[in-house]
């Protein structure tokens, strides 16, 4: 089956499932990207050939339960999913891979980078819940009544996604792609999934700590989330030791809405990791 980036989709094996990705080669640094909660790994498909442009292998996942993986999984935890990151790193022996999480999946990415040090060269976090200043009164009725409601409703995800997207930082496929979004979470088999992503713990904190490796945090300037995403920016690269680039007009998704924009900060953290100057 070949996926929207244009390679061919490949799965593997873990506990309880199968895990689908794709794998583009090049001679430079290896970018596994991962997609955010109720997302598919396609949400990379503007950043990933500006990545492959410029020589960088590029792999992207999709998660338990999601686009072309199996559904069935228990556990949709981002520590479950650290396993199946790190599992996909030894299966394709990658080293010094630069992991990149999204929302949802920047606590795997962080999770997995203290897992598998040998394999790590470096974190990405886009938009991530890592180390978050506490939910606000208004953030937790929002989302005490988003979870029952998408849990009921699967179809109002793809609706929300123009919560997500400024007007301005949408994609020309924005209006497919979330239709393709809401289809896939109205199948039946998606319904254990997306409850256990709604009700999973998104935002740990003192997993950082964990981490020895040079570490880039972008977030988008609109994003809706983060009352102050700045401030919640300054919090995770502090906590990594690591820098933050803001990217102008963005939302939750800039990858999607502003590629390029991801990729201008992207390419010149993973060549400072070539060269020993990245920190």
């Amino acid at each position: 089956m070949n996926s929207t980036l244009g390679t061919t989709t490949r799965h593997l094996d873990v506990p309880g499932g199968r895990i689908a990705y794709d794998d583009t080669p090049g001679p430079g640094t290896p970018v596994v990207l991962l997609p955010g909660m109720l997302d598919r790994r396609t949400v990379y498909r503007h950043l990933a050939p500006l990545l492959s442009a410029a020589g960088h292998r590029v792999v992207t996942m999709d998660l338990r339960g999601m686009g072309e993986s199996s559904t069935g999984f228990t556990d949709h935890t981002p520590a479950a999913l650290a396993d199946d990151l790190v599992a996909l790193l030894a299966h394709l022996d990658l080293r010094g891979a630069v992991l990149v999480g999204s929302s949802y999946t920047g606590a795997t990415v962080v999770r997995a980078a203290a897992l598998a040090p040998g394999r790590t060269g470096g974190v990405v976090l886009v938009d991530a819940f890592v180390e978050n200043l506490p939910l606000n009164a208004f953030q937790k009725a929002l989302f005490g009544l988003a979870t029952p409601l998408i849990t009921a409703f699967p179809g109002l995800w793809g609706a929300m996604q123009k919560f997500y997207y400024p007007a301005t930082a949408r994609p020309a496929d924005f209006d497919a792609y979330r239709a393709d979004l809401a289809r896939m979470l109205r199948e039946p088999a998606r319904k254990t999934a997306l409850r256990g992503y709604l009700k999973g713990d998104s935002a740990p904190v003192g997993w950082c700590a964990d981490v020895d490796v040079p570490a880039l945090v972008l977030m988008g300037s609109k994003d809706p989330d983060f009352p102050d995403p700045g401030l919640v920016a300054d919090r995770q690269a502090a906590a990594l030791r690591g820098r933050k680039v803001m990217v102008e007009g963005a939302g939750h998704y800039p990858m999607a809405g502003h590629p390029q924009a991801v990729a201008d900060a992207l390419l010149p953290f993973l060549a400072e990791l070539n060269d020993g100057t990245a920190r």
